[in-house]
């Protein structure tokens, strides 16, 4: 079974992924797997039971390609960058700043305040995200001996986001720890 969602679903690994081409690819390959369409009668071949994705890989690919800051990930990962365990680095000063922001977050004291906060994240959030695209493009096109630094800056921007994306999980109301911080 090939190794990450872009390769689940047949598409090439990009950041800046048409929403209308990656559910096409979604439903074209899970097609493939409906028992009126042949799925699962061909044992070895591409998607035949035996060797293909099946359902809920697909649908777990998909997932992951929809969320960008996920999706950022896999590009990461199909360029050959450093993994978020190998690399834990984060841009200068970020870490200071992650810190205040945490405790003013935990200091509002009243709902307006806190949606202040989650309107802030949600700003950081599509600079991160509008940042990490920029930077994919440049290191696509950058040359060989230029790469691996490229994709290293990518993997720590990425880091920051993460701490970004937790923020919004923990400010949104419906927030229970005891369910979201046990996901995949």
């Amino acid at each position: 079974m090939p190794g990450n969602p872009f390769q689940l679903l047949g598409l090439e690994p990009t950041f800046h992924l048409n929403s209308g081409a990656l559910q096409r690819a979604y439903l074209r390959r899970i097609a493939t797997l409906h028992p009126d369409h042949g799925g699962g009668e061909e044992p070895g071949s591409e998607f035949g039971s035996e060797a293909g994705p099946d359902s809920a890989a697909l649908n777990r690919a998909r997932r992951e390609l929809e969320d960008p800051e996920r999706r950022a990930n896999a590009v990461l990962a199909a360029l050959g960058g450093p993994a978020k365990e190998q690399d834990k680095s984060l841009p200068d000063g970020f870490l200071m700043e992650i810190m205040e922001t945490r405790e003013a977050v935990e200091a509002a004291s009243t709902e307006a305040e806190r949606a202040r906060w989650r309107a802030w994240a949600a700003e950081r959030r599509a600079e991160y995200s509008e940042r990490v695209g920029v930077m994919f493009e440049e290191a696509t096109s950058a040359e060989q001996s230029e790469r691996s630094g490229r994709l290293a800056a990518i993997r720590r921007e990425l880091n920051a986001w993460r701490y970004i994306e937790r923020l919004i999980e923990q400010l949104d109301p419906d927030y229970d720890p005891a369910r979201a911080d046990f996901r995949e």
